[in-house]
């Protein structure tokens, strides 16, 4: 780590000292951003690796469209990079960047840079849809010390994309908590006087006239109480009074659940991701899982009959069907997904992050769930049986 830390403050020195020369997209390209990509492992001499002006045959993409830098790892697309000029201004970061990453599942990270402070983007509020917001800035012109931790784990051989999504959500909820707190700590609104007087247990009625009161008074208490803390924090506790540290219980999320009522049924953590797969796709949606003995099953509105999907996870290789007779035209976007078919219209689903790639076929099982049509009598709809 010490060697890295002294890569990227040489680096943040070259920045400081050759940036203004670099006057166009091209220059900086060569002066500040292949040297950092090479600082992180990723060779740009390595076409395995780095691979400029990329650009692939992705739906929604507009013919010709290049994405300025393509970082790879295993032979899969981990990040794209859109590159600007040292003078250009990020507010307004390249559509280009966004379609790309958008048509790419495998795909984890968009960034945009200017050589001098690069943005990193994910897709925390819509799987596959590239955040409006970065998750994470890193300006060269802070401390080598800071800068290094956090490009340590955009690292080749440290990347790892689950990790970095965790990353990108805690930043996003530590800068929403702490702009939050800021901002009830200055204010003292009358919400949390209301709050704090109810754990505080006072015994009045809370009328408009009294939190108003109070007010002047919540504010004192808690610049005391925040003194108080601050002085704690430099005290070392005694031997005689030990921090209490409250006990960890560790649940395993992978684990799977055994239904109380029958201990054949057994939902697995792949079973309820595919679950939160359909929920994620279809956030405004009413839907359920279930279990069985011999598969899982997505329903609409919790109805046995309206199911959605159907998921077999123990098979040696684990298979997904829809409500709906696959089409024609519907086959042709499974293989263009790079899925296989098999027999009665099932899709080998080898993770059920290939879900992701069918989102297609996931609108068109929620449109015939919910048409009346294909559940009246002696409608011919595989839903029905």
């Amino acid at each position: 780590m010490h060697e890295f830390i002294a890569k990227v403050a040489k680096h943040i020195d070259h920045v400081k000292k050759v940036g203004e020369h670099c006057t166009t997209e091209e220059t900086t390209k060569q002066a500040l951003i292949l040297p950092l990509l090479e600082i992180l492992g990723f060779n740009p001499y390595d076409p395995t690796k780095v691979r400029a002006e990329h650009a692939s045959d992705f739906p929604g993409v507009k013919v010709g469209e290049r994405v300025d830098y393509a970082l790879f790892c295993n032979n899969v697309p981990v990040m794209f990079i859109e590159a600007k000029g040292y003078a250009a201004n990020l507010n307004n970061h390249c559509p280009q960047l966004s379609r790309y990453y958008n048509a790419t599942p495998e795909v984890t990270v968009g960034a945009i840079t200017n050589g001098r402070e690069w943005r990193f983007f994910t897709d925390l509020v819509n799987k596959n849809i590239m955040d409006s917001e970065p998750f994470l800035t890193i300006k060269f012109d802070g401390s080598p010390q800071d800068a290094s931790h956090q490009l340590a784990q955009f690292h080749h051989d440290k990347f790892q994309p689950e990790a970095l999504r965790a990353l990108a959500e805690e930043n996003i909820y530590l800068t929403a908590f702490k702009a939050s707190i800021t901002t009830v700590l200055r204010e003292c609104d009358a919400d949390f006087v209301k709050y704090m007087a109810g754990r505080a247990n006072i015994q009045r009625t809370f009328t408009a006239k009294f939190i108003e009161g109070v007010q002047p008074i919540m504010k004192q208490a808690l610049a005391k109480a925040i003194s108080d803390m601050v002085t704690s924090s430099l005290s070392t506790p005694t031997p005689e009074e030990p921090p209490q540290i409250a006990p960890v219980v560790l649940i395993d999320p992978a684990a799977p659940t055994i239904d109380p009522t029958n201990a054949k049924i057994v939902t697995t953590a792949n079973e309820r991701r595919v679950l939160e797969i359909c929920q994620e796709l279809l956030p405004d949606e009413d839907l359920h899982g279930k279990d069985t003995e011999s598969y899982f099953t997505v329903l609409y509105q919790g109805k046995n009959n309206r199911w959605m999907v159907r998921y077999w996870g123990d098979k040696k290789r684990p298979t997904i069907a829809f409500c709906m007779p696959l089409t024609e035209a519907q086959r042709i976007e499974i293989k263009r997904s790079k899925l296989e078919i098999g027999a009665g219209d099932t899709i080998m689903l080898d993770r059920p992050e290939h879900l992701l790639r069918l989102t297609g076929l996931l609108d068109d099982a929620l449109a015939f769930s919910k048409n009346n049509d294909n559940f009246k009598r002696g409608a011919s709809a595989s839903a029905a049986s």
